[in-house]
């Protein structure tokens, strides 16, 4: 899961330490009186913790170590949130945030996970979810999708297994293999087998389509934004007429260079509220002081799916707020929360310690930003899953790019029709099957206009000159919301 930070504060706002847990735990604005029995009860429990720690390492049958009893608890205190965005960080764990979110690359196989913790209310397995495949990495090229369960690792189901057991068995040395099964939908099962690699996350990609600028963010590092400005400057030079920002399956990153994203859009105004419970350390963020670098008479697009989430939600919501970008695609994740990592030696935690507001002041968290047209890519039968589950575990698809990796159109169709024969699934389908297959096989190219049907939509939309019109007839979130609330209480 990707982590949102704030801006630097002073350093005994935002150094953390263990001898200052108790101070951590005690909001300040609260009444003399009630600080006070709050402050009580919390010295009444870390006495207890402490007495059954010491307890455990005098009188168990066995000899203890201590670290692992101090991860346990600390591993416990955090999940006790029931929080899926706070955890505990094993010294390992905290390593690979900083080597992949903040330094920008890690050894693993280029997904982003999220685990349920605790019985999850709808009684089913508390499998692993990929919330997004980082492109052109190994589960990228596999095809795993948003949405996807991680259903085993090996012969281990990942419901028996912690997030910190999970991450263990994904990352390793860069060489080796890792076999998973895949759960996608009700019915459709299939082994993958995974090839570590040093990852590198990447951030943006770009092109011109036509006199368009597609201009794909693919994470928020901290170099997204100097990566946009460079690729703004290329559409500058294309003497671009409008603009397509796809945020698609960008599960999000640094809080800050959203901002500095929204910044190229946005002049004055919210962009971002941040509401923590401490008033002290509520945030926000407004756009440019200047004019910003992508003029108002240039039409915006931005697509979203369900892979849209955090810090993209941020940018998604705020253009949309502020009438600046129409939104095509699917119904975003919902994630509105903001995390902040804490050191605690050489491990850490992370902890939810605020949530984010759009300009109109709604909180999207487990609700989504939705699209302003939904657009959606052609839903599978229950027959048609059988009949793919088949195809993807026969190794076909595969197999043909293997031997045939310069495929002319006319080969790959003339195997999609006797794919179509064999597996009775629509010929536009297997020719999309086939094309991704081909892709990942090499580095993704930018964009599949031939395919993509969001992408299709966005140009539409640029291109047929309506785009004004729609921007007039939009809504804000918090009218959205308002709307749905009155809905539901007549």
């Amino acid at each position: 899961m990707s982590i949102l930070q704030l801006p630097k504060k002073p350093a005994f706002l935002w150094t953390v330490v263990t001898s200052l847990f108790c101070v951590f735990l005690i909001v300040a604005s609260t009444p003399h009186a009630q600080a006070q029995s709050t402050a009580s009860e919390q010295r009444r429990f870390t006495s207890l913790i402490q007495n059954v720690f010491d307890f455990i390492q005098r009188h168990y049958v066995e000899e203890v170590d201590a670290e692992k009893l101090y991860e346990g608890a600390m591993t416990g205190m955090i999940n006790a949130l029931g929080d899926p965005h706070s955890q505990f960080l094993s010294e390992r764990e905290m390593t690979d945030l900083t080597q992949g979110v903040i330094k920008g690359n890690y050894g693993g196989v280029g997904l982003y996970i999220s685990k349920p913790t605790g019985e999850p209310p709808d009684g089913k397995p508390a499998y692993v979810e990929i919330a997004s495949p980082i492109e052109d990495t190994p589960g990228w090229r596999a095809g795993l999708q948003p949405g996807d369960l991680i259903t085993k690792i090996g012969d281990q189901s990942t419901a028996d297994l912690t997030m910190e057991e999970v991450l263990a068995r994904l990352k390793g040395p860069a060489g080796e293999k890792v076999n998973i099964t895949v759960q996608r939908g009700e019915k459709l099962s299939f082994p993958v087998t995974l090839t570590r690699e040093i990852i590198e996350v990447p951030t943006v990609k770009s092109a011109m389509i036509g006199d368009i600028a597609y201009l794909r963010l693919i994470t928020f590092s901290n170099k997204t934004a100097g990566r946009t400005r460079e690729a703004i400057a290329e559409f500058q030079k294309a003497s671009y007429k409008g603009l397509i920002l796809d945020l698609r399956n960008n599960y999000g990153g640094l809080l800050n260079s959203a901002v500095e994203i929204c910044d190229f859009f946005l002049q004055a105004g919210i962009v971002v509220s941040v509401k923590s419970r401490i008033a002290g350390e509520s945030v926000v963020y407004g756009g440019a002081k200047d004019k910003p670098i992508i003029p108002e008479n240039i039409p915006i697009v931005v697509l979203i799916n369900h892979g849209s989430a955090s810090a993209s939600e941020i940018v998604a919501g705020a253009l949309k707020d502020r009438a600046r970008a129409y939104l095509v695609g699917e119904k975003s994740f919902g994630k509105g929360s903001v995390q902040q990592v804490y050191p605690l030696d050489k491990s850490g935690f992370k902890i939810t310690t605020a949530r984010y507001y759009t300009p109109s002041d709604v909180n999207i968290d487990k609700i989504g930003i939705p699209p302003d047209r939904e657009v959606l890519f052609p839903k599978y039968s229950e027959d048609d899953m059988e009949s793919l589950n088949k195809l993807i575990n026969s190794n076909s698809l595969k197999t043909f790019v293997a031997e045939n990796p310069r495929a002319s159109p006319g080969v790959s169709d003339s195997f999609a029709r006797q794919l179509e024969s064999q597996y009775k699934l629509d010929f536009n389908l297997l020719r999309r099957l086939i094309r991704n297959e081909q892709n990942r096989t090499e580095i993704a190219p930018v964009y599949d206009l031939e395919y993509d049907v969001q992408l299709q939509e966005a140009v539409k939309i640029i291109r047929e000159g309506v785009y004004y019109q729609l921007i007039r007839q939009t809504k804000t979130l918090r009218d959205l919301q308002n709307e749905a609330a009155e809905a539901q209480a007549s």
